[in-house]
């Protein structure tokens, strides 16, 4: 698990020819707050600057320090793009408030908490009002998420789904970074120990024949 504004400033690439496509600047969400729908990485121009964003599904990894994008890739500039109306930057979404059902404030949204893939799993909460696992987590699960807007533009959540989707799973988790994985280390090449002729080990002297007829002419 990530937070989302641990991707801003990342480097993106093409993945087959390593060309460099931008730089992340925000993230573009759906408007059911459920995943990362594209990657914005700036404006562009200098009479009539015009947002520049790559869509999710060009996106083939959410790397550690930079992301990778499939190739050949698009970007696209708002006024060309199909950009759905829906999709809500991410820096827009910070510092909504968020509320219960029955009006009572909990706090405002600080960042979203990503999988791997780019999906939403929780939210991180700052300015919070309340006490209990919340205030020692300050985050809540994507679950607890009942309506994205009310009347007064916050967000409602259920804090009693809150605060058991925090008892089924370790709060510290929901901003584990994501880590690398562990190179194997080089073995050493050991060469074959060299092969030592042996000595070849002496034969044994051949005792001389008794000289059978001396023998007889001594009896």
């Amino acid at each position: 698990m990530r937070l989302g504004k641990s991707l801003i400033g990342n480097q993106v690439f093409g993945r087959m020819d390593g060309r460099k496509l931008g730089e992340v600047k925000d993230l573009y969400l759906d408007d059911e707050l459920t995943e990362v729908v594209g990657i914005f990485l700036g404006r562009e121009g200098l009479l009539r600057p015009t947002p520049r964003f790559v869509e999710r599904r060009d996106i083939a990894l959410f790397g550690i320090d930079a992301l990778l994008a499939e190739s050949p890739f698009t970007v696209y500039e708002k006024d060309e793009a199909p950009e759905p109306p829906g999709w809500l930057r991410l820096e827009h979404l910070q510092g909504r408030e968020v509320r219960t059902p029955g009006g009572t404030k909990i706090g405002k949204i600080g960042d979203v908490v990503l999988d791997e893939e780019g999906r939403v799993t929780g939210f991180n909460l700052v300015n919070l009002s309340v006490r209990g696992p919340l205030a020692e987590a300050d985050a809540v699960a994507r679950s607890a998420l009942v309506d994205v807007e009310d009347e007064q533009g916050a967000l409602t959540m259920d804090l009693a789904e809150a605060e058991q989707a925090l008892l089924d799973v370790d709060p510290s988790q929901l901003f584990a970074a994501p880590v690398a994985p562990e190179q194997p280390e080089e073995m050493e090449e050991v060469p074959p120990p060299e092969m030592v002729e042996q000595p070849a080990e002496p034969e044994a002297p051949e005792e001389p024949e008794a000289d059978v007829e001396a023998a007889e002419a001594a009896q």
